[in-house]
């Protein structure tokens, strides 16, 4: 998103958009008002955790919820990018890619090389095109990529993937496919599972949809000693209303020493 936004203002913009499931918002807000341009935001009407859409509001993005999926509002966000009025900041902006690849290169800086597995979520795809994009230009060859999706993209409790037709399918499976990697699909329950465990055994709090890389890999298995990577792209604290669903309710105790060894035990 740094790059995309240079090169809008680069560019003369004035003001920028996209469609987002929160994460894309919250960044292009922050980079926008850093450069002085105004943002706007279609996101889904239902759907996007109120972290994210508190990110871009505090940032001072002017946030419409669009009555429909994200594939709608990306559908309009590009007609207004065509208009001339705003720049697009989606993934299918060419410097975002570019931006996005550099993580690649950090990968490779710290593991002296590209590792022998990468797992990361896949929503519109743009996330596994820049990492294939990024491994290639180093020309040390690509990991396997496996990218995990929700089984129903359209309802998935895992938002930030919460989409159905994904703007770079074909160039990231065919990157995914050359990688002699494998596109996972997981239910919601899987995706959970492996999101309870990072946070628990591991104390990695992310939002849901970030462990999907992770529940990829545990359902179809790894070889022993290899080197994966498994991308964790948003925090926690992003969508905080998934810790509501899942987690027991609080229990209110006096403050009374007994009281609370009793209710601990419980």
């Amino acid at each position: 998103m740094a790059v995309a936004v240079w090169k809008a203002v680069e560019e003369g913009a004035e003001a920028v958009v996209c469609a987002s499931t929160g994460n894309t918002a919250a960044s292009a807000a922050a980079y926008a008002a850093r450069a002085g341009l105004a943002a706007l935001i279609l996101q889904p009407a239902s759907g996007v955790a109120l972290g994210k859409l508190a990110q871009a509001r505090a940032a001072g993005a002017r946030v419409l919820a669009v009555r429909g999926s994200f594939d709608q509002a990306l559908a309009a966000a590009l007609e207004l990018a065509e208009r001339g009025t705003h720049t697009l900041v989606n993934s299918l902006n060419p410097w975002r890619l570019e931006g996005q690849k550099t993580a690649a290169f950090e990968l490779a800086d710290e593991l002296g090389g590209p590792p022998d597995v990468l797992a990361l979520p896949y929503g519109g795809g743009g996330n596994t095109c820049a990492y294939a994009l990024g491994f290639e230009e180093l020309g040390a060859g690509l990991p396997r990529i496996v990218a995990a999706e929700a089984t129903d993209r359209d309802a998935t409790l895992a938002s930030a993937i919460r989409i159905a037709e994904p703007a770079h399918r074909e160039r990231a499976e065919e990157a995914v496919s050359r990688s002699g990697g494998e596109v996972v699909s997981l239910s919601d329950e899987a995706i959970l599972a492996a999101w309870q465990r990072l946070a628990q055994e591991e104390g990695v709090f992310c939002e849901p949809s970030s462990a999907a890389g992770v529940a990829a890999l545990e359902q179809i298995g790894v070889e022993a000693g290899a080197m994966v990577v498994c991308v964790i792209t948003g925090h926690g604290l992003k969508d905080p209303e998934a810790v509501e669903r899942s987690a027991p309710p609080l229990v209110e105790v006096d403050p009374d020493p007994d009281a609370i060894a009793e209710a601990a035990e419980r």
